[in-house]
């Protein structure tokens, strides 16, 4: 019979039982959100890369100007791209490789590519690895079928909508669409509404930050790519600093070694000449 079928279920309750730990699921530490409006389709992601709990691509201070260097804009078609989270690498090669076979497919029908086939070829991709491949993709476009955006995971599944989010903070995005999405959007009121979405994800989650960056895909017009469109995170002036006088830290005891009484604590190991162990030589001190 088709339908679902829960025959694993017991199988994971006794692995676990015995000590095997069960899958738990990954922060892809993102933000990215796409929404349509009348005349297109506009993408948004954040600009920070997390390794872990650690920033790997935050700030780099370039002649007293911030640089944010992670891009999370993928190029498809001229008017068909991508927005990645998860894995970096994987996003980056996977959306690399359907570019080239949409561009082969493009040449072979002799026609514009549609933004359906760059679904279906990322979602049987990802499909066949199983998940294995951490790629979250929002996939967004304009083809002479009409304006289209998608979401794909990394398993395969897909999803249709006129607004979408992904990532780590895909909730605190998802909100702000729920609360202000209407309707035949124009396109100023769907880039602004997008960046509230990707700010909220910035600043309700820590593995979302940096800058902002927008992608502008409109029908018969060349698309727009917009780096460091707005910059919520610029470093500004601290307000105190943090170098204190000295003896502003109490202490108790106060011990003087001079140079003369670091001899005390080096020592000297003299081995014979058959053993194959290096010598430890005396700590060079200044007289």
């Amino acid at each position: 019979m088709p339908g679902f079928d829960f025959s694993n279920y017991n199988r994971n309750v006794a692995l676990h039982a015995k000590g095997v730990p069960l899958p738990k699921a990954t922060s892809t530490g993102t933000t990215i959100v796409g929404c349509i409006y009348d005349q297109g389709v506009v993408v948004r992601p954040d600009t920070r890369a997390t390794s872990g709990p650690i920033v790997a691509d935050k700030v780099i201070l370039l002649r007293s100007q911030s640089k944010f260097n992670c891009e999370k804009l993928h190029y498809i078609a001229p008017q068909i791209w991508c927005a990645g989270a998860g894995t970096a690498a994987d996003t980056e090669f996977t959306t690399a490789l359907i570019s080239s076979n949409m561009e082969l497919h493009s040449l072979w029908l002799g026609r514009q590519p549609r933004v359906v086939t760059c679904m279906t070829m990322l979602k049987q991709y990802l499909f066949r690895h199983q998940g294995h491949i951490g790629a979250y993709l929002v996939v967004a476009g304009v083809d002479p079928t009409g304006i289209h955006l998608f979401t794909v995971h990394a398993h395969g599944s897909t999803d249709k909508l006129p607004y979408v989010t992904m990532g780590s903070g895909s909730l605190a995005a998802m909100s702000v669409f729920e609360s202000t999405w209407k309707p035949h959007l124009n396109r100023k009121e769907a880039i602004e509404l997008a960046a509230e979405a990707i700010k909220a994800g910035i600043f309700n989650d820590l593995g979302s930050g940096s800058n902002v960056d927008v992608c502008v895909i409109e029908k018969d017009k060349p698309t727009q790519l917009l780096r460091n469109y707005l910059k919520p995170n610029e470093r500004g002036q601290k307000e105190r600093t943090y170098r204190f006088p000295k003896g502003t830290t109490a202490f108790l005891k106060e011990k003087v070694i001079t140079k003369e009484d670091i001899g005390k604590y080096v020592t000297v190991q003299e081995l014979s000449s058959d053993e194959d162990v290096a010598v430890v030589e005396k700590m060079d001190i200044d007289t």
